[in-house]
């Protein structure tokens, strides 16, 4: 059964940050694209960022600059680096496994789900 299991969550105050990790079991997800979604309170769940089959990179506009994506396929994990975080970064950060098509993800691009980790960013 595969499993994605997120750490790293908390609050922090605006401009910190922090770093998310997810590490997936149960198959191997080299080859296939993994990354992150986030749902805000009364907001659709929807896509931050993902690294796709060959490690090419794909974020959200609302993150670029301040957000990193990367994998470690040998730990079939993917991370999450969140700098310069802002009150509007506040959410259930998701990840999610075997996305496709990566571009303009949407809920229904994605296989495997986490159960998500709350990050509240304070004034």
């Amino acid at each position: 059964q595969v499993q994605l299991v997120e750490s790293g969550g908390g609050l922090v105050q605006a401009g910190g940050s922090l770093s998310l990790s997810c590490a997936a079991s149960g198959r191997s997800f080299i080859g296939y694209a993994m990354g992150w979604f986030r749902q805000a309170p009364g907001k659709e769940r929807e896509f931050v960022a993902a690294t796709d089959w060959n490690d090419v990179a794909h974020y959200a506009d609302s993150v670029k600059g301040r957000f990193t994506i990367s994998r470690d396929n040998a730990k079939n994990t993917v991370y999450l680096q969140m700098n310069d975080l802002k009150p509007e970064d506040t959410a259930v950060y998701y990840c999610a496994a075997d996305i496709k098509p990566v571009g303009q993800a949407g809920v229904d691009s994605v296989n495997y789900w986490g159960k998500g980790t709350l990050i509240t960013v304070s004034l």
